[in-house]
């Protein structure tokens, strides 16, 4: 017998639609239903059956999050509760929303048609596109892209001569936006919620940008959502025919949510004297985007905002051994906002190896460690693209990366480009190839307006017609252009000082070494500050990225060598058709699984971030507990968590404290190896390492003596000293703080005195 057709006439009127009172949906006859209810565990079946009020569901890692779902809008369709259309589900992502529907499909066994199932915005798109006439929009209205955005917003501030340097229209957007996913209409931004950037004029930049969007019927990825909120709270009558289509929501990922999600979901889901019927599925303790406006307390205060709800918790994890959630376990319990659950194995296969926590020396012993034991997993039939190496930032990624090409060994970042695919690295390597070789016309292009100095496509045409005519490189055609005074202006003035800045780095680099002039130039050139004023998320993260660039820079005796190991591996072709490691950031791990995990980095600064501590506090602290949370419960059967006792930050080796996060963790369900952090107190002080700001200058800074109070006071003449690359020697001369060594193996060398430690 052909089933009934689970879709309904999308050539129906929308008025009629959501005025009618439907027909329940036909519930099939036991015979004609799929067994789906038997498959589940008691927790997963008491989430599907819920059918009415509110429900919140903690599903912990791995507990079969979306089969409960999927299951639920299938058990819900089957027992004649609602028509399709009358469901609306909301995801956070396109793949989620497409895998939702295929699994729905497969369950009911026929596609679905007429769904109100995407993401916010999609969905919200399909609203405003209805109602658009109520916040003075044409149906047919534009979305626009974040490039055009720009070009708005920088006619806008345009008159109003704010210094974009200063205040760039990045950041400016990104003030205009954080208002928007608050939920906050020019009108509603009082002066508590204003801030300081730009002098004060973003909520009149704002507005005028709000009044130019509608006069171009048009808006921007954000009004979505704040269109459509404010349609609902302003207009009773719109809001009450969402009431009367809906029967039921199912919201997925609802830790995740930001304010204006909430107040939106909120709103279609509040019915005066009726029941709330929302399923919000969520994990309160994977909670790791507040970077970008989640708020884990819409999750804590469901029960507050929907009184009478019921709370199911999915504890059961299908994934992970014993050993690896009761690890993951203990450690979450540190958080104190939370509303609390202990994952348990699922599996009877589930016992497994402890969590290992190895302690090495330093970033290049952690490769090595790392590189080792994916050759031995190798070797014993393990797969590759069963393995993962998660880092709290992107910067950590490069000594990895350097050791797997060594190893041979293919990878992939996922999430990201190669360390040295990275734009803010492409600029720092071009002003470095100038720096080494003045003729590199393509580097010398690259840089000549990172950061923007007025020079347009006239003045580029110039620069190359005098190149050509005087047969010369680029560098060359502009100091000879400057000379002859054929430049004008500000392109003049900051051409000059770029060329006065590269020439004395070049001068400095036998004096200074490559290390110090590098981290000179890129700051005296104003590419540090260009980041410094980047208001977006990412900017910090280049920033770290370029601390670690130059500290790479201390393993190689001259900016030659420097830049040919760079270029040697950039050559290493990867096999695409190869299975592969994976790379990636925690925040990019999230719903991920890998039978093998490795977790780098868990040294206070570096894992907690203190970035995010010096803002959040101790917000931040629990979303950094809650993101390591997340990093062990990706691994199946093999978690290995290393710290490092020491890390060279401009060729200053700083020790390195182990995360608060190894301590808390529970000692029954971890093993610990190495014996690098009883070595870290022999050598080096405790200052802990600081991730926020770029110039830890490597011409000033000292390392001092456990015990000692002056920096460089035994720094004298026929002192002896170890050189972490040339060996060990005794100082002939010190003049201020370089040093000439005479090195037992390498021979005489001058050095930074930091670059070396006293020998008792």
């Amino acid at each position: 017998m052909r089933a009934h057709k689970l879709g309904h006439n999308l050539r129906t009127p929308y008025t009629e639609i959501v005025t009618q009172t439907p027909a329940p949906f036909p519930e099939r006859p036991a015979a004609d239903r799929p067994d789906y209810l038997q498959r589940l565990n008691p927790e997963q079946r008491a989430a599907i059956e819920t059918t009415d009020g509110p429900l919140l569901v903690l599903a912990g890692a791995g507990t079969g999050k979306t089969r409960v779902l999927t299951t639920r809008f299938a058990h819900i369709l089957l027992s004649g509760r609602a028509r399709p259309y009358q469901i609306l589900a909301v995801t956070f992502t396109n793949k989620a929303a497409r895998e939702m529907r295929e699994r729905i499909g497969a369950l009911l066994g026929e596609p679905v048609e007429g769904l109100w199932l995407g993401t916010f915005h999609a969905l919200c798109a399909r609203m405003l596109r209805r109602h658009a006439e109520y916040v003075g929009l044409g149906s047919g209205f534009t979305i626009l892209d974040t490039d055009d955005q720009l070009r708005l917003l920088k006619q806008v501030i345009e008159p109003l001569r704010i210094d974009t340097k200063r205040w760039p229209p990045q950041g400016i957007l990104g003030v205009i936006q954080r208002w928007k996913d608050r939920g906050l209409t020019p009108e509603r931004v009082t002066p508590a919620e204003d801030c300081d950037f730009a002098g004060g004029q973003c909520r009149p930049i704002y507005a005028t940008y709000q009044a130019r969007l509608v006069q171009l019927n048009a808006c921007d990825f954000g009004d979505l959502m704040l269109h459509v909120t404010e349609i609902l709270r302003t207009r009773p009558d719109v809001l009450a025919q969402y009431h009367r289509l809906f029967r039921y929501i199912l919201v997925d990922e609802y830790q995740d949510t930001n304010t204006i999600q909430y107040l939106w979901l909120r709103l279609l889901a509040q019915r005066e004297g009726q029941p709330a019927n929302i399923c919000c599925v969520g994990d309160d303790d994977q909670s790791i985007y507040s970077w970008r406006g989640a708020e884990v307390e819409n999750i804590l205060r469901f029960e507050r905002d929907f009184p009478g709800a019921a709370v199911v918790r999915l504890e059961r994890n299908y994934r992970s051994t014993a050993q690896i959630l009761g690890a993951a376990s203990g450690l979450i319990a540190h958080n104190d906002g939370r509303l609390g659950k202990t994952l348990r194995p699922g599996r009877e296969d589930a016992s497994g190896e402890k969590v290992r926590v190895a302690s090495v020396w330093d970033s290049d012993d952690e490769a090595r460690l790392v590189g080792e034991e994916v050759e031995r997993l190798r070797a014993g039939g393990h797969s590759l693209a069963e393995i993962a190496i998660l880092v709290r930032a992107g910067f950590q990624t490069r000594a990895f990366e350097e050791r797997l090409i060594t190893l041979g060994l293919p990878y992939r970042v996922v999430g990201g480009l190669r360390f040295y695919e990275r734009s803010e690295i492409r600029d720092a390597m071009a002003y470095m190839r100038v720096l080494n070789q003045p003729a590199d016309d393509l580097a010398f292009e690259r840089i000549i307006n990172v950061p923007r100095r007025g020079i347009g496509a006239a003045a580029m045409q110039k620069f190359h017609v005098a190149a050509r005519e005087g047969q010369m490189p680029l560098a060359a055609a502009v100091m000879d252009l400057i000379a002859r005074g054929a430049l004008k202006g500000r392109a003049r003035e900051q051409m000059t000082a770029l060329m006065a800045c590269l020439a004395r780095g070049r001068e400095a680099l036998p004096r200074e070494g490559h290390v110090v002039v590098v981290e000179t130039l890129l700051e005296e050139s104003g590419y540090i500050d260009m980041w410094k004023a980047d208001t977006s998320p990412e900017a910090p993260g280049r920033l770290d990225n370029l601390k670690e660039l130059v500290r790479a820079l201390a393993d190689f005796e001259s900016l030659g060598g420097f830049l040919e190991h760079v270029a040697l591996v950039m050559e290493n072709e990867e096999n695409a058709g190869a299975e592969r490691l994976s790379i990636m950031t925690l925040h990019g791990a999230k719903g991920l699984e890998f039978d093998t995990v490795f977790l780098p980095g868990w040294e206070e600064g570096v894992f907690p971030s203190q970035r995010t501590l010096d803002e959040g506090g101790l917000k931040g602290l629990e979303e950094e507990r809650r993101l390591a949370y997340v990093g062990i419960t990706r691994a199946r059967h093999r978690a290995v968590i290393s710290h490092a006792a020491s890390r060279r930050i401009y060729g200053n080796w700083q020790s390195a404290i182990p995360s608060r996060f190894i301590e808390e963790l529970p000692a029954e369900h971890v093993t610990t190896t190495g014996g690098a952090a009883q070595a870290r107190s022999r050598t080096f002080g405790h200052a802990p390492l600081s991730s926020t700001a770029f110039p830890v200058m490597a011409r000033r800074p000292r390392v001092t003596d456990v015990g000692e109070k002056g920096p460089t006071a035994a720094m004298a003449v026929g002192t002896r000293v170890f050189h972490q690359k040339f060996g060990y020697g005794t100082i002939s001369s010190v003049e201020g703080n370089r040093l000439e060594v005479a090195f037992e193996k390498a021979g005489p060398k001058r050095v930074l005195d930091t670059f070396v430690e006293k020998i008792p």
